[in-house]
């Protein structure tokens, strides 16, 4: 598949995969509150939520303008790499994977699966993600801009994380 094509295909995937996971949330979302978890003020969410699915759909209409010569196997590779550490992250969360920062009372800090080695392996994986959709789509300087806004939302909501699970 090339052209515009290309690009357009590998956004309805991401776009797919977003949906399942924004339904896996919600379902989260709903076992944490009934637990009472809590919500820290000060969270991003309102602009992760709008941004997160506009980067990739700015980078795959870029793309798709750009009539790229098909998909990069490099960028396919960099984002499915990013996809299975992000899955690995919410197999060792379980219940308490969500796009929202929710603190079920007593909770401590993870230290299973990939957060033995990383902080927070989830964000790392979403920085491979848009790294890895804009090489995938060829989508240059948009990707990197996409890559670098939504960088500087999650060390914002890092801190929010933080100092929740501090208290």
């Amino acid at each position: 598949m090339t052209g515009a094509a290309a690009p357009l295909a590998a956004l309805a995937v991401a776009l797919l995969l977003m949906l399942a996971e924004a339904q896996r949330s919600r379902a989260n979302e709903r076992v944490l509150r009934a637990a009472g978890a809590v919500e820290p003020a000060g969270d991003v969410y309102g602009l992760m939520l709008w941004s997160y699915p506009g980067a990739f759909v700015a980078m795959g209409l870029a793309g798709a303008w750009q009539h790229a010569d098909g998909l990069s196997p490099d960028g396919a590779a960099l984002f499915l790499a990013a996809k299975a550490l992000k899955y690995w992250a919410i197999g060792t969360l379980g219940h308490r994977w969500t796009f929202r920062v929710l603190v079920p009372p007593q909770s401590a800090s993870v230290t299973a699966g990939p957060y033995r080695w990383i902080a927070h392996p989830n964000y790392v994986a979403v920085t491979g993600e848009l790294a890895g959709f804009a090489r995938l789509v060829h989508a240059g300087w948009i990707g990197v801009a996409a890559t670098l806004w939504f960088a500087w939302l999650m060390w914002r909501r890092i801190r929010v994380e933080e100092r929740a699970l501090t208290r």
